[in-house]
């Protein structure tokens, strides 16, 4: 695998794993070959142990005594919890923003917002989707929350998001509720915006994963 300049070797490794267990070829159980792991990423076993140690307290891996490192169960309860998780944490900032919104805050929203409406490339509506949730998290979340709702972010593939054709149609939606709550001074409506749009995520990943068959399809036995 060619390294990607910027990124640490320990992040390189944390996304070839958590592609493989998206594409199927790690499951349930599994064994983790860290030398493996380590010539197809180009690293040495250090920045391997890194990466599995941070994907073992996000709960995707599991330590077992003697034994080795495994994947942790991966089904859909599983997905949809970590989705769900994600948007809990998201919408703690949210609705500290709409509780006590600034003019500066509300003014980059409303920025972030109009390139939102007219960025219809995919790629191009992630990143500005990035920046929009940036804006509130940096300036209404301590240290604690935001690194917890970064680890939130594994099951939450960059890749996939960067190259999902529906993102502008399915999800615009959810940031104007979301910038409208803050400007209305609501922080119901804005925790509200941020689980709506989590689980309309879930049901998109759920559904490839099913047709990817890393998951059986959703609603059979």
């Amino acid at each position: 695998m060619p390294k990607k300049y910027g990124f640490k070797e320990k992040d390189l490794v944390v996304n070839y794993i958590v592609d493989l267990v998206l594409a199927g070829e790690l499951r349930t159980d599994d064994r983790i070959n860290r030398d493996a792991i380590a010539r197809a990423v180009g690293v040495s076993r250090l920045p391997v142990q890194q990466a599995l140690d941070q994907l073992e307290c996000q709960g995707m891996l599991v330590s077992r005594y003697h034994r080795g490192v495994f994947v942790s169960r991966f089904d859909e309860a599983v997905v949809r919890e970590q989705h769900e998780l994600h948007g809990t944490l998201n919408a703690i900032p949210s609705a500290r923003a709409a509780a006590s919104p600034t003019p500066r805050v509300l003014a980059e929203l409303d920025a972030a917002l109009r390139e939102l409406r007219t960025s219809t490339e995919p790629a191009g509506f992630y990143v500005v989707a990035t920046g929009f949730r940036r804006i509130i998290v940096e300036e209404y979340a301590g240290p604690p929350l935001q690194a917890a709702i970064s680890s939130s972010r594994v099951f939450m593939p960059r890749g996939f998001w960067g190259s999902y054709v529906n993102d502008h149609a399915e999800f615009l939606p959810s940031y104007e509720a979301e910038a409208a709550a803050i400007h209305q001074r609501d922080p119901e409506a804005a925790r509200v915006a941020c689980m709506d749009r989590v689980e309309l995520q879930a049901q998109v990943v759920l559904a490839e994963l099913s047709r990817r068959g890393v998951l059986r399809p959703i609603g059979s036995v």
